[in-house]
């Protein structure tokens, strides 16, 4: 019930150490930071291209199966209240816009909504159920998700939430905050993960495939999936395998290739997992994540992190061969 803070080495993960650490009253579910925002900006002058800083990384933001969403400081070190929910808080995402940044919450309780942090606190505000104006007390606009969320990312101008029934909500922020598109995940089964990435998202879900997905229609007919996180149980024996949930998908920040994580071929399931903002560290924890239900929840589990050093010849996308 402890979200807690790492200080990691680049070169050296094995020396890395904790620095923070704050808690809520049941169990998190999800956590994010306010990610340091780099702006690519072209420069006609000399044509290169340059990252300008825009935001420091420096407030974390959880959800927890309290109802509750925490804002931590990190400078401060002090954490506190910025979203009530009716149900646990299942996705928390941190939405960096043009016209400032918000904080997204996903819950079971069948809404979403955000935050628009402060120095000193967030000023609480309803996204897509309700929409606030900061300056009044009073919602300005509600909308309802069609079920309870499990899963929700971003990418401006997109929100993406993953809910139960394989409904796939969209929404366009640069359009509307109180209507969206309702879309049907590819999957035939439950949902676990989106992941935003240009012009779409890509969904895992409990039956050991991944979709990709397109908002526009004009581009649906680019539209697949592909089998993953699977083992045969004989050789050569079709319709044999054992499938594995996919529990994340990571986009990597500078080749835009993706990872997915599941259980096969590990010591635990992978339950959750990402990239820094260079892409040269990849961070994954290793956990139970209930594919057996609660009788697979025995003791000698392992639970841990993990940091793996990225190689560029890992991530960097192939040519294909004619």
């Amino acid at each position: 019930m402890a979200v807690r803070v790492y200080q990691v080495h680049p070169q050296s993960p094995s020396q890395s150490h904790g620095i923070a650490m704050y808690h809520h009253q049941a169990p998190v579910l999800s956590v994010c930071w306010n990610e340091a925002i780099w702006e690519r900006v072209k420069r006609k002058l000399m044509m290169i291209s340059f990252l300008l800083h825009i935001q420091e990384g420096n407030k974390i933001f959880s959800g927890s199966v309290d109802n509750m969403g925490l804002m931590f400081d990190a400078v401060t070190g002090q954490s506190t209240p910025f979203a009530q929910h009716d149900g646990a808080v299942k996705a928390v995402k941190w939405i960096y816009t043009p016209y400032g940044g918000v904080v997204a919450t996903g819950s079971w309780d069948k809404t979403v909504k955000a935050g628009r942090p402060s120095d000193a606190q967030v000023h609480h505000v309803e996204f897509i159920l309700q929409f606030w104006d900061l300056r009044s007390p009073v919602p300005i606009s509600t909308t309802l998700l069609p079920e309870r969320c499990y899963t929700l990312d971003a990418q401006y101008p997109f929100l993406v939430v993953g809910t139960a029934d394989r409904r796939i909500p969209v929404f366009d922020l640069g359009r509307s905050t109180t209507s969206y598109t309702l879309m049907m995940s590819s999957l035939r089964k439950q949902t676990r993960v989106v992941s935003c990435c240009t012009g779409g998202f890509a969904a895992g879900g409990v039956e050991g495939r991944v979709a990709f997905q397109h908002v526009e229609e004009k581009n649906k007919k680019d539209d697949y999936t592909f089998k993953c996180h699977r083992q045969d149980l004989e050789p050569n024996v079709k319709d044999q395998s054992l499938v594995y949930s996919i529990n994340d998908i990571n986009f990597h920040p500078v080749h835009g290739t993706f990872s997915t994580c599941g259980l096969n071929r590990a010591s635990g399931p992978i339950v959750c997992s990402t990239f820094n903002s260079t892409g040269t560290l990849f961070v994954y924890a290793v956990s139970y994540d209930w594919y057996r239900g609660f009788t697979g929840m025995t003791t000698g589990h392992p639970n841990k992190l993990m940091v793996h050093l990225v190689k560029d010849e890992e991530v960097r996308k192939r040519v294909l061969r004619k």
